[in-house]
Parts: C-alpha cells; sequence; structure tokens
C-alpha cells in the first residue's frame, strides 16, 4: 500500500489530506494515470504536468522522474507548483500595492500559517478572511479599498489596518464578533490579503506557493445572504449587475459612521 499526501490544490482536487492506493512496483506515471482516474467528477482537475512530486521526501526528479519505481510502503507527496506566468491578483490602491492569495490549507492550522508569514515577511500588512466570505476579486478589492481609504483619512475601525479589513469583512466595528464570523481557524480555505512592499509580495507568493488556489468569481451565494439577513427583495432593489457583492459593500461602507 502507497499512501499518498495531497497538498495545495491537490488536496482540493480530492478533499483529502492523503489517500492509500494499493500499487506496488509502479512508476509515478502510473500513480498519477489511477489519481486521475479516481478524482471525483465535481472537484476541481488534478493538473499532473505542474506539480512537485516526492518519495519519502526526495524529489522524484532528482530520481528517475515519472519513470521512478515506488514500492510498498512508500510516501508520495503531491505539490502542485504554479509557473512565473500564472496570473497573480495585484493592484494599487490609494498608492499601495495589494496582493490577494488563495490559500488552500488546513483547517484548526490556518492561525499557525498567519503568524508564520506575519514574522517571516513583517514589511508586509497581512490578514486573512474565511473563503466563504469572499464572492470575488472585484469584492475583495472593494472592501480592501475601503479600509486603505479609512486608513489615508484617519478613519480605521482598529489601530491596526489589518483589523480593519476583517472588521469591514464580517460588517461590524465588533472585534470578537468579526473572528467568529470571518475568522480563519476554522475554514478549510482563506483569501490572504498582504499590502506593502512589491518585493515582499513576490517573496510571500513563492513562500505560499505549494497552498495556492483559484480566486473565486461568483456573483452570489445563499451563505452570506442568510449569515447577513439579505432577502430576494434587498436583492431585487440594487441596480446593479451584482447586487449581493454591491450590498456587502455597502454594509462595509457605513462603518465608517
Amino acid at each position: 500500500m502507497i499512501t499518498v499526501k495531497l497538498l495545495g490544490g491537490a488536496k482540493k482536487s480530492f478533499g483529502l489530506d492523503q489517500i492509500l492506493v494499493d500499487l506496488q512496483d509502479a512508476a509515478i506515471r502510473d500513480l498519477l494515470d489511477h489519481l486521475v482516474s479516481i478524482k471525483p467528477k465535481s472537484t476541481p482537475e488534478l493538473d499532473i504536468k505542474n506539480m512537485l512530486i516526492a518519495v519519502n521526501g526526495a524529489d522524484s526528479s532528482a530520481m528517475d522522474g515519472l519513470e521512478t519505481i515506488i514500492r510498498d510502503g512508500d510516501v508520495v507527496s503531491i505539490i502542485p507548483i504554479i509557473h512565473g506566468g500564472a496570473p497573480r491578483t495585484r493592484f494599487r490602491i490609494c498608492n499601495k500595492s495589494v496582493e490577494l492569495f488563495y490559500i488552500v490549507h488546513k483547517k484548526g492550522e490556518n492561525y499557525a500559517l498567519l503568524d508564520s508569514i506575519r514574522k517571516k515577511f513583517p514589511r508586509l500588512v497581512v490578514e486573512g478572511v474565511s473563503a466563504q466570505y469572499v464572492l470575488s476579486v472585484t469584492h475583495a478589492k472593494k472592501i480592501v479599498g475601503l479600509s486603505l481609504f479609512a486608513q489615508k483619512n484617519g478613519l480605521l475601525l482598529s489601530k491596526k489596518l489589518e483589523t480593519d479589513v476583517l472588521l469591514r469583512f464580517a460588517a461590524t466595528k465588533q472585534i470578537s464578533d468579526a473572528m467568529d464570523a470571518v475568522g480563519i481557524e476554522s475554514a478549510d480555505d482563506f483569501v490572504l490579503v498582504a499590502i506593502g512592499e512589491r518585493k515582499a509580495q513576490d517573496s510571500l507568493h513563492r513562500f505560499v506557493g505549494q497552498y495556492l488556489g483559484r480566486m473565486p468569481d461568483r456573483t452570489d451565494s445563499e451563505f452570506l445572504q442568510k449569515h447577513f439577513g439579505i432577502s430576494k427583495m434587498h436583492l431585487s432593489a440594487a441596480v446593479s449587475e451584482r447586487p449581493l457583492e454591491d450590498i456587502l459593500v455597502e454594509r462595509a461602507a457605513v462603518l465608517f459612521h
């Protein structure tokens, strides 16, 4: 039996941290074909062309690549990678560079990862928001924009910019309520907001590369409608192509008052 550990996007393809595969004396190529064949149809595709594969902790490319033979008892780690040409979500607001990272990590260990990022990249302001509370890139841009505008005009809801971001995604002035709602510890995936130097963002991109997933692009969410008490009447009254997004941003904006 072979233990296959799934990291980053590979975990999302199977909904599991690891699986056991009954293959012996098979090549890595055969294992990948098997994984593709058993992947649930409803989950994201497994991009077998862009991944790092380690056998018992050793990079398979330093062995025989896809022809490396794996044997009973081996541990194979599947780590998707993102090449330099992959799209990144980076933009400027109030003369500040902002980048969003969709992190596919492990429930219960997200704050440990966030703390390690803050220690390693002290020049960046970073905050994590449960992915359930982010509709799209444009939604996140608007919320972060509100926080940066508040900072520029001395209107932050908290002493720290990152806390203001959290409060506005949660549409509350109570930090404890925001942590309970949009906090990342009980989330499987979260959106990491990084504000600061572009070079530091580049380094952060490499640091979290194995955990990166794709940012959502939704216009609606039953979960968010229920959480924020937004009815169909509210949505129909909004003259917008993205009514839910605009209502959420409006609720974040009125916190200025």
